[in-house]
């Protein structure tokens, strides 16, 4: 925790000339991109498997016509098919999980008064009037809805409305586009848990809303530095 909060001084120190008293908070969005940055490859990854497991999608309804009353020789025929096409059902996750030691790494560093047995001086850093260890229940008690702090929160929350938004849509073309190429392959039936994913997809972006809101400042906003990568990154490898 010591070396991650030295990380995040010395790169604050570095954009303090450019940014000013706002040079910590800048330091959180340099630190998300650069971590967007290096699962950028795993993000690639999984592009083209979501991509490869859409080609495969009449080949599986062909299985299920196949198997219909043999749910287990099923599984095992799905199972062997992505292994001899070398696609991993599993690939999407992989950007999300390699991000959660980062991500957890951040909030315990501002959730924390002290570090290394000294006190935390990163919980004095502030975004305008919001302290990055702060929470919006800590800005909605000290000066309201409009107050200063509570209107960074704002400003936080019409961001991630606008991202999820455009998330939103984007999946819905993707959801789309994954339909039209399955159309007339199968009688109706689908890969269990695809309806149910497919439905709640679109809404993945509007979560962050929520973190935003519970979340300490540089938490929050590196979920939405993550979330509004995530969403111009989608935009470009899956077009």
């Amino acid at each position: 925790m010591s070396v991650f909060a030295s990380l995040v001084e010395h790169l604050s120190d570095l954009l303090q000339p450019l940014f000013g008293a706002f040079a910590a908070a800048a330091a959180i969005v340099l630190f998300t991109a650069l971590v967007r940055l290096l699962v950028h490859p795993l993000s690639r990854a999984a592009a083209r498997g979501q991509k490869a497991r859409a080609a495969l999608q009449p080949r599986i309804a062909e299985l299920r016509r196949k198997h219909a009353r043999d749910p287990e020789k099923l599984q095992r025929a799905v199972l062997e098919l992505h292994t001899r096409e070398k696609v991993s059902p599993l690939s999407g996750c992989l950007p999300s999980l390699f991000q959660l030691p980062a991500f957890f790494l951040l909030y315990h560093l501002f959730s924390n008064e002290t570090i290394g047995g000294r006190p935390n001086e990163l919980l004095g850093h502030r975004l305008f009037d919001a302290p990055l260890g702060g929470r919006w229940a800590d800005a909605l008690a000290g000066g309201g809805v409009f107050g200063g702090a509570g209107l960074v929160y704002l400003g936080l929350f019409a961001v991630v409305t606008v991202v999820a938004w455009f998330g939103y849509r984007l999946s819905r073309r993707m959801t789309a586009a994954a339909q039209d190429l399955t159309a007339g392959a199968d009688d109706g039936q689908q890969v269990p848990g695809l309806a149910a994913v497919t439905k709640v997809m679109p809404f993945m972006s509007f979560f962050t809303l929520i973190t935003v809101a519970v979340l300490p400042l540089a938490a929050a906003l590196y979920m939405v530095t993550s979330t509004t990568w995530s969403v111009v990154e989608r935009s470009v490898l899956y077009r």
